[in-house]
């Protein structure tokens, strides 16, 4: 899928990277094309997030790593785009029977067991106990759900569906930190 280019990510049914800084080469073209003009790294990573998994763009690759979103199309212009600094993108497919490996996640290629599932999620600060995010959310079409967290975090989170429960230790304080929780089994 990808050529030679120059993005720092390797697409393998969702991401993974290296610590190279990405090189924008045609960047605006492809954000107009694809009707991001204008659109920052979160808007853009909900607005395909939400997106049902056969409306995704099939010309484009998207993958977010801990500081930015990062993008190439078939055309092979690519665009890196800053995620704003206090914020963090968590991407988890809680599963039951069958998950995959990632660690950058990718908003086009990824795809988890739970689909459209209503899952209730906690994540509680580890050094505060404060708790960052409580609620029920619905997984998207892709089998994921998504968490804005504040950066420079180590937490717990625990989903629940029905009578199964999991829970992952997670970061958010580095730049290798994984955006992408697919080790999540619920039991």
């Amino acid at each position: 899928m990808i050529g030679a280019g120059v993005l720092p990510f390797v697409i393998a049914g969702c991401g993974v990277r290296d610590s190279e800084s990405a090189q924008v080469a045609g960047g605006q073209g492809l954000l107009e094309d694809h009707g991001f003009a204008g659109a920052g790294a979160s808007e853009i990573i909900d607005q395909l997030e939400a997106l049902p998994v056969v409306e995704r763009p099939q010309d484009l690759i998207a993958s977010v790593t801990a500081t930015s979103l990062q993008l190439q199309d078939d055309a092979g212009r690519e665009v890196e785009l800053p995620l704003q600094s206090d914020q963090f993108y968590l991407s988890v497919a809680p599963f039951v029977e069958s998950t995959h490996e990632c660690t950058f996640h990718s908003l086009t290629t990824c795809r988890g067991e739970l689909r459209t599932r209503e899952v209730t999620v906690k994540v509680i600060d580890s050094s505060s106990g404060e708790v960052l995010e409580a609620g029920t959310r619905t997984t998207r079409d892709n089998g994921f759900l998504g968490l804005w967290l504040p950066r420079g975090i180590a937490a717990e989170l625990t989903a629940t569906l029905d009578e199964l429960t999991g829970s992952a230790s997670i970061s958010t304080q580095s730049e290798d930190d994984l955006t992408c929780l697919t080790s999540l089994q619920l039991a």
